[in-house]
């Protein structure tokens, strides 16, 4: 006889779909929040992302434990708490300190930066709780497989709409970067960060989330996440697509944005948004697809495209260009940009289903370890403060828009791993080491 099917909790699904968004909109203001501190002091332009990336070194693994200790629904409340403060110290920096005082043509590192910087790493612990939240829960509830990646697609579809608009109001808030531009000219969208933040505590608060996670507390640990090869090689995956993803639109915003023609920073802000708008678009086709396509098979063509994108944006001539899109609505010019960039944006569509992938295949098979291996998973996030900062180094160290390109040979290499991830690394090997089954089952909620 046939069993009736399982209802899925559409709430707590809603609910992570939500949080989801607000990890892009908090992690994409550190790019463009760097453009303003880097046209002063050349070497902050990425100090604000390493900031932010670097929390998830130090909170990946407690982000774990917290939740294992205290379930989803406090987990993302503290998270929520401390997004709305990491957030309030960015908008002290535009208070305190502010004033640009040139002292014998040399402009003096102020207070106000290392204000902002602390606030960066507070709103880095912020997404980095939410991300330990929203990945596993939303695998699960799709019941892991292709379901559990469909649903994690899913939110990101939304991560990625709130990533496309924060560059892109970041850069017609900032206009044309100059010496006397400061964190002043964004605090409006810092203020309603602050204010989603608030209004998504209160909601959640009201939200009914089942904490099937409890039992966790009780169960032993044999064995280390790691001690599975695909968990371990995807560990590092997970680092590289993180730098992959910040450092391809990061470092085309830098680049653009110093640009000689009027409104630079409005159009490197919008070639931002439209990477961001691209990884929607990628999302979104996922979402259709993933429950019949593995995230294997999807890993191994987004690699294999984007490399190619990337080497085409790499050898096209400077001198081949394209005008920029015009929105008159939010004040944004056209300008000439190198054909460069389209390449570069069109990545997008590429890293849009990654990080779903990615934890996917490394999770697959890992039963009880899921958990402890989210908060290993987060700790690398790291990378998407390291890798960029790395990116940053190469494109000053060689200068010009020389340097800018050389840069993305980085992205290359990394995306070359994720390849051989992909296609080799992913595989578990290690299916002699007892992992139970799951304690919970949230398909039975």
């Amino acid at each position: 006889m046939n069993q009736p099917k399982q209802k899925r909790p559409i709430v707590a699904i809603i609910t992570m779909c939500f949080i989801f968004a607000m990890i892009s909109f908090v992690t994409n203001m550190a790019a463009p929040f760097g453009n303003i501190w880097g046209f002063r002091y050349e070497w902050a332009g990425m100090a604000g992302n390493l900031m932010n990336f670097l929390a998830y070194l130090f909170m990946g693994i407690p982000a774990g434990n917290m939740l294992i200790k205290y379930g989803y629904k406090k987990t993302a409340l503290i998270a929520l708490a401390v997004g709305a403060i990491g957030l309030g110290i960015q908008l002290l920096s535009s208070v305190v300190g502010a004033d640009v005082v040139v002292i014998d043509g040399e402009i003096p590192t102020t207070l106000n930066l290392f204000i902002y910087l602390l606030g960066a790493l507070v709103c880095g612990a912020c997404v980095c709780m939410l991300n330990t939240v929203v990945n596993p829960m939303l695998n699960l509830l799709g019941g892991g497989g292709n379901k559990g990646n469909q649903l994690i697609q899913i939110g990101g579809t939304l991560n990625s709409l709130a990533g496309t608009l924060t560059p892109l109001l970041v850069g017609v808030l900032v206009g044309t970067l100059t010496a006397q531009t400061t964190m002043a000219s964004v605090s409006p969208l810092v203020i309603t960060g602050i204010v989603i933040f608030v209004l998504a505590f209160i909601i959640i608060s009201f939200v009914k989330i089942e904490e099937p996670q409890a039992n966790l507390n009780k169960v032993k640990y044999e064995h280390s996440p790691l001690d599975f090869r695909h968990c371990k090689l995807g560990v590092l995956a997970i680092f590289f697509y993180v730098g992959i993803e910040i450092g391809i639109p990061g470092e085309m915003n830098a680049w653009i944005s110093r640009e000689n023609f009027e409104g630079a920073a409005v159009v490197a802000g919008s070639l931002a948004a439209l990477y961001w708008l691209m990884m929607l678009v990628g999302r979104f086709l996922s979402t259709l697809i993933s429950g019949k396509v593995s995230a294997r098979t999807q890993m191994i063509t987004v690699s294999s495209v984007a490399i190619i994108l990337v080497l085409i944006a790499i050898f096209l001539p400077e001198s081949v260009t394209f005008k920029s899109p015009e929105i008159s609505a939010l004040n944004i010019q056209s300008g000439e940009v190198p054909m460069k960039c389209l390449f570069i944006f069109l990545c997008g569509l590429c890293t849009s289903v990654m990080w779903g992938g990615i934890f996917n295949l490394a999770t697959e098979g890992l039963g009880k370890y899921t958990a402890k291996a989210s908060g290993i998973f987060m700790m690398m996030v790291v990378g998407g403060g390291i890798m960029p900062y790395i990116q940053d180094w190469i494109a000053r160290s060689i200068g010009g828009s020389v340097g800018y390109v050389s840069s993305y040979w980085l992205i290359f290499a990394m995306l070359v791993y994720l390849l051989y991830y992909a296609l080799i690394g992913s595989k578990n090997v290690n299916t002699d080491i007892p992992v139970n089954e799951e304690p919970f089952d949230l398909r039975d909620l």
